[in-house]
């Protein structure tokens, strides 16, 4: 009777296992979703890369000028769960990702999977890169081998149980990686340019990943519902303001101003950008005055949240 016990627990185990392997094995882009390989413009690129302001995390924030482009791996992300290092992404042929195929880079860059299998954690904003078009990777990567090949691995990512299980990132997929869709609902009459603006912002800009609460307690999925009314900092220190048409976030601004803001860091209030804005304001500058319009036209589209109690809380 006990062997009959034993080897039943045994075989709830072994199924919850092999369950538990196939939940969480890695998803990769179709053939159809990837771009042919070498198709990427690298001109083209270098507009997606200060979007995507790939230099925040994988260059040091007091680098300058030319250095600001040796993507050996940024400062540490210091959170709630540990300290994430940004990886090497300079096209260095063993320690960047020099070696890497497009379709390595665009499963990294939009299902969260590098070329060994392995789940990449979501610091590394996919979820909002899948909103990507694919030829948009493809020159964003054409771009990035441009860069100088640095030598030198970034160290180890130090994250707390049980976040430091990574296999278990394919389950947080399941529930929250997405299919690339709009989240912001835009007026039957938004301007062309606050379409545009849409694919800025949720796409390569990444916005909501600072500026959206996530529920879990900070490690679940964007609440969508509180689309970029704003949420803690993840670093520990305030909160990340809402950019919302709100009163609690950029109501009073207008179009010109938010513009105006991103490309020179001055407020409507003569006030100037600070903390970790800093650098995304500077990445910013470096677009073209249409793509800060249409960003600009996209945040007094969306629907403002965070007034009453919440900007009370504020």
């Amino acid at each position: 009777m006990l062997n009959n016990i034993l080897i039943g627990v045994f075989v709830v185990v072994l199924a919850g296992a092999g369950g538990f392997k196939l939940l969480t094995l890695p998803q990769r882009l179709g053939p159809d979703q990837i771009a042919a390989e070498g198709s990427g413009d690298a001109v083209r690129g270098e507009r997606i890369f200060w979007a995507g302001g790939c230099v925040s995390c994988h260059a040091p924030s007091r680098a300058e000028g030319e250095d600001g482009l040796r993507l050996a791996g940024g400062d540490p992300l210091k959170t709630d769960f540990g300290i994430f290092h940004g990886p090497n992404i300079s096209p260095h042929p063993d320690d960047g990702i020099g070696g890497w195929s497009l379709a390595d880079f665009a499963n990294a860059l939009q299902r969260g999977v590098d070329p060994e299998g392995r789940h990449l954690y979501p610091a590394f904003p996919y979820t909002s890169y899948v909103r990507m078009t694919k030829e948009d990777v493809a020159d964003l990567f054409a771009y990035l081998k441009t860069l100088p090949p640095v030598a030198g691995k970034a160290p180890a990512n130090e994250l707390t149980f049980p976040f430091n299980i990574r296999p278990a990132v394919g389950l947080w997929k399941l529930a929250f990686l997405g299919d690339g869709s709009p989240v912001a609902d835009l007026p039957a009459d938004a301007s062309e340019a606050a379409h545009a603006g849409r694919y800025l912002v949720e796409g390569p800009g990444h916005c909501g990943e600072c500026h959206t609460p996530r529920g879990f307690a900070g490690a679940g999925g964007l609440e969508t519902g509180e689309w970029l009314a704003g949420a803690p900092n993840p670093e520990g220190r305030g909160r990340v303001p809402n950019i919302t048409p709100a009163k609690a976030g950029i109501g009073s601004w207008s179009e010109k101003d938010i513009a105006y803001y991103l490309e020179s860091g001055f407020t409507p209030d003569f006030d100037s950008v600070g903390g970790p804005m800093v650098e995304v304001q500077e990445n910013m500058a470096k677009l073209t005055d249409e793509d800060r319009a249409a960003i600009a036209a996209y945040l007094k589209a969306v629907p403002p949240r965070g007034d009453g109690e919440a900007a009370a809380e504020r």
